[in-house]
């Protein structure tokens, strides 16, 4: 075109047109861009502080299941120890006692007894009305007592208020 190749002024003006046509079409294109590039690097940031977010948790989670597992060594620890110490203390007991204690302690999340302290029950924490008390006290030592609230097995001792 600017070497003079083109004789024609229709396609001259034709061309000049379409160079027109093709330069705004390139703006146009650059522009939306530019928009794209922004909008990644946009992206780009919110992602890069997602990421942080996640790795940060990451971090906390690992930590809190160390110390979880590190408690949970522990509490079995101290679990063989007591498992360990029952069993003397279990020696001559009834077995049928045995069995009720242990049967209770698995409904009652694990206290099958609860101590009979100033008329009221530690198990349900719920007081004893005087009626149940004078049964209680009328009943022999060697006898076993339940709480009418909770089921659990009542032991008395010298602070049950009897």
């Amino acid at each position: 075109m600017d070497q003079g190749l083109i004789s024609n002024p229709k396609d001259l003006e034709r061309m000049t047109h379409e160079l027109e046509s093709l330069e705004r079409r390139i703006s146009t294109l650059e522009d939306e861009e530019l928009e794209v590039m922004a909008r990644l690097e946009d992206a780009q940031r919110d992602l890069d502080g997602v990421v942080a977010q996640v790795a940060d948790a990451d971090e906390k989670l690992a930590a809190l299941t160390a110390t979880r597992d590190e408690k949970a060594s522990a509490i079995d620890a101290q679990l063989v120890d007591v498992e360990a110490q029952r069993g003397p203390s279990v020696e001559g007991l009834p077995t049928d006692l045995l069995a009720l204690y242990d049967k209770l302690r698995a409904q009652k999340n694990g206290v099958g007894a609860a101590e009979l302290r100033q008329r009221r029950c530690t198990g349900c924490q719920l007081g004893i009305d005087n009626a149940e008390l004078a049964v209680i006290k009328s009943t022999p030592a060697d006898t076993v007592v339940r709480c009418e609230e909770c089921s659990r097995i009542l032991v008395r001792t010298a602070e049950s208020g009897l």
